[in-house]
């Protein structure tokens, strides 16, 4: 009540009239994209090269001494360095933009106190939005009703698996905005479930739009350009000194100081390489068609010679090292003894539940193909988020049996007993630690958890509640991961061998990423969280990042942090990433690499485009 009160809305909804006004006051919901310069913007900027501008002064000077021939040649050699690279970066560019995947542009919103469908440019804070699977999350949200809602954040977080959301208010208040269970951000998407939500933000209000600003900012001066611009001024000093040398000399030989002037004119004339910014722009035109082959895009030519130069590779974990989906990978007893039992009733619970059916159940069905034919729904038990379980009823083996899937704390509460093989053993205090053995040791390993639980009723009951619940008997567990690539093993040798470093950064936690690291070969010596950069100083900072090879929970200026300290420690730094919250740290890196299926604005401050997410294509590039 006290939010729809600061926003001034009710839960019917806004009036027409009330998100006009609203959209007047606050603008559209809108985030703006990184600022492409117009083709003569673009131009003038490239024509501010430090060695252009050299080349300039040159021309106009060949001009002024009567030297017509070098003024054409050396002109030329401009136009078709600064033309070329202009037409092969917006072609890039322009292969980027038809990549790009578009959002939905509509959603449902609760106007006049019905369900309207709105372009997402016109929702206002206050609005009643109406979500489902499938839904653009359309701005910064808050829950008011949810229902089996499930929020995929990997655009935001780097999470593959979805998180849960429920409209209960947290009862302490978690460490970052993003681990609030009743908000929801613009730029994520429903995995499942139904929900109405107030939006509290729109536009560049949005975490989003906070984001996408720091893109319009200055690109910071990579290791190319510091490379041609020290050439620049070397050429440019050594020149100051031979047109002196000569004009002094000739002046004190010949005592006619003009045509001394002008033969060192000359000299600074002979001494340009004319064709160099020509021969750059070929070399680099050249290793763009041959990386177009690779399976790789780019974007902007100086990134060539920055993507051979980089020694330090900071990447992402979901979808590089991993790939990308959730699978299940055991199903085991108490004792963590491979249960043929515990797979068969975790099947019988995802197959006959009726809601919408989330990874984890997808992962199940995937896993396994088992008949059912003798089987019946009986009953069901929704999941919420208050038991987080969920139940089925199923007739199987002539009884009706409650099969319960859920977090294994809440399974646990729910039993009196648990099942090793056939023999079933009552649950005393004493041994409710050694049952958490397991759990513990599949935690540790970095897989999510679920207990799977059963009770066997007669057939003469039909009809079950929340209380049936209980007294059931504990069976196993049920873990799942998002697996490691079969070529990410190969391409992180060959990065290796090739001298580069491979450093990971994520936001998922601790466990999860040690637990791909290892399975990837790739050594990991030290880890450092968020919370542990948070508190250091810049020069701690610096030390820190030479000596961890996995940073997790990371925000996405911390990213950007860290890629920053690395260039300042001398390293040619790259990083590879297709998230919002990898924006920031691709714009800040000397070369930014992206994927086809990245989100646009993830595309946007990239420098190269990969077609295929994989660390192997990024190597063969």
């Amino acid at each position: 009540e006290q939010a729809l009160r600061e926003v001034g809305s009710r839960l019917s909804g806004l009036t027409a009239e009330e998100a006009e006004e609203k959209l007047a006051h606050f603008g559209p919901n809108e985030v703006s994209q990184l600022k492409r310069l117009k083709p003569l913007q673009d131009l003038v900027k490239r024509l501010k090269s430090p060695l252009v501008l050299q080349l300039l002064v040159i021309a106009a000077v060949s001009a002024a001494i009567g030297e017509a021939k070098s003024t054409v040649i050396v002109s030329a050699m401009v136009l078709l360095s600064v033309g070329l690279s202009f037409v092969l970066d917006r072609r890039s560019s322009q292969a980027v933009e038809r990549l790009g995947k578009r959002v939905q542009s509509r959603t449902l919103v609760l106007r006049d106190g019905q369900e309207t469908e709105v372009r997402i440019a016109e929702v206002v804070p206050g609005d009643i939005v109406v979500l489902h699977a499938g839904s653009l999350i359309p701005a910064d949200v808050r829950l008011i009703t949810a229902k089996d809602f499930f929020v995929s954040e990997s655009a935001l977080t780097g999470e593959s698996l979805p998180v849960e959301k429920t409209a209960a208010v947290p009862p302490s208040a978690p460490a970052t905005s993003l681990e609030l269970p009743n908000a929801c951000f613009f730029g994520t998407w429903v995995e499942s479930g139904t929900a109405q939500a107030l939006v509290l933000r729109t536009g560049q209000r949005t975490l989003f739009g906070a984001l996408s600003q720091r893109l319009a900012e200055e690109r910071p001066e990579t290791d190319f350009d510091r490379g041609v611009r020290d050439f620049t001024f070397l050429m440019m000093r050594m020149m100051l000194v031979m047109v002196a040398l000569v004009f002094l000399i000739v002046g004190l030989t010949k005592k006619n100081w003009v045509e001394a002037l002008l033969f060192g004119l000359s000299v600074s004339v002979g001494l340009t390489p004319e064709m160099l910014p020509m021969m750059l722009t070929v070399n680099l035109a050249k290793g763009a068609l041959s990386m177009a082959k690779k399976k790789v895009i780019v974007k902007r030519l100086p990134a060539i010679q920055n993507f051979g130069a980089v020694d330090v590779l900071c990447t992402d974990k979901t979808g590089t090292l991993t790939q990308d989906r959730v699978v299940l990978e055991k199903h085991v007893d108490i004792l963590g003894n491979p249960s043929e039992e515990v797979l068969n009733y975790a099947y019988l619970n995802s197959f006959f539940q009726t809601g919408l059916r989330n990874l984890i159940d997808r992962a199940i069905l995937e896993y396994a193909d088992l008949d059912t034919s003798e089987c019946r729904l009986v009953d069901e038990l929704p999941f919420d988020f208050q038991r987080r379980r969920m139940s089925v009823v199923v007739e199987y083996e002539g009884d009706h049996v409650l099969i319960c899937k859920g977090a294994v704390e809440e399974i646990f509460s729910c039993c009196s007993r648990y099942q090793i093989e056939d023999e079933i053993y009552p649950i005393v205090p004493a041994i409710r630690a050694d049952l958490f053995e397991e759990v513990e040791k599949l935690n540790r390993d970095g897989f999510r958890v679920l207990g799977i639980a059963y009770r066997e009723f007669g057939r003469e009951k039909t009809t079950f509640t929340v209380e049936d619940e209980s007294d059931l008997i504990l069976l196993g567990y049920i873990a799942f991961f998002d697996p490691p690539k079969e070529s990410a093993d190969e391409a992180l040798k060959l990065l290796q061998k090739a001298g580069v470093q491979v450093k990971v950064l994520t936001g998922d936690n601790a466990l999860v990423t040690e637990k791909v690291c290892r399975d990837v070969g790739l050594s990991v010596e030290r880890v450092v969280t968020g919370a542990q950069l948070a508190s250091l100083s810049p020069e701690e900072l610096e030390n820190v990042v030479e000596e961890a090879q996995v940073f997790v929970k990371l925000t996405p200026t911390q990213k950007e942090e860290v890629v920053a300290a690395l260039r300042r420690n001398g390293h040619v730094v790259g990083f590879l990433g297709d998230g919002i919250n990898d924006a920031p740290a691709l714009r800040a890196a000397d070369v930014g690499i992206s994927v086809d299926s990245g989100v646009d604005v993830a595309k946007e401050a990239a420098d190269i485009v990969l077609l295929e997410k994989s660390l192997l294509v990024l190597e063969e590039g």
